[in-house]
């Protein structure tokens, strides 16, 4: 089973910039890294108007793909929201690790980009699975490790000693 751990904070805490750094991070060391940005509204795009995919999903198309040599977008319509290990299990299950920004209800080990001490309080009884780690450059104190904004290389060795099977 591919680990997931989601990256959970209050809107521009900082959450894409540590998982910036956590991939860069994990990467370096060797590991194959996918992500999950979990958006909570309806219709999102990340199409163009006008341009040729996105005009095939307007005239309602199901599945939408463009592919290049590098790169394969992949777009669906779904009846519902899937669920986090569903996705990760049908087009994910070839990556060592699985981080994601948001999904702070699911049951996942959570990494929470804190600007403060209430930040750990709200979080830690609306936050689904366990937070295992704290990142801020405040003074929080936590049950749980805590990395600074510029730590981010120990929290990619905690990820790895935590959660990867293997070093390199």
């Amino acid at each position: 089973m591919v680990p997931i751990i989601s990256v959970i904070g209050r809107k521009k805490a900082g959450k894409t910039t540590i998982l910036e750094r956590l991939i860069v991070g994990l990467k370096t060391r060797g590991y194959r890294v996918a992500t999950i940005k979990h958006h909570i509204h309806y219709g999102f795009s990340i199409d163009s108007p006008g341009k040729d995919t996105w005009r095939h999903s307007a005239a309602g198309a199901d599945v939408v793909a463009i592919s290049s040599p590098d790169r394969l977008v992949l777009m669906r319509t779904t009846s519902k929201e899937l669920f986090l290990r569903e996705i990760v299990e049908r087009y994910m299950s070839d990556v060592d690790v699985v981080l994601t920004e948001g999904y702070a209800r699911a049951e996942t080990p959570k990494i929470l980009v804190a600007t403060g001490q209430e930040d750990l309080k709200l979080f830690t009884s609306a936050a689904g699975g366990e937070i295992v780690a704290v990142v801020s450059d405040s003074e929080v104190k936590a049950n749980c490790e805590v990395f600074g904004f510029d730590d981010v290389e120990r929290l990619a060795g905690f990820i790895e000693e935590r959660f990867l099977s293997h070093g390199t």
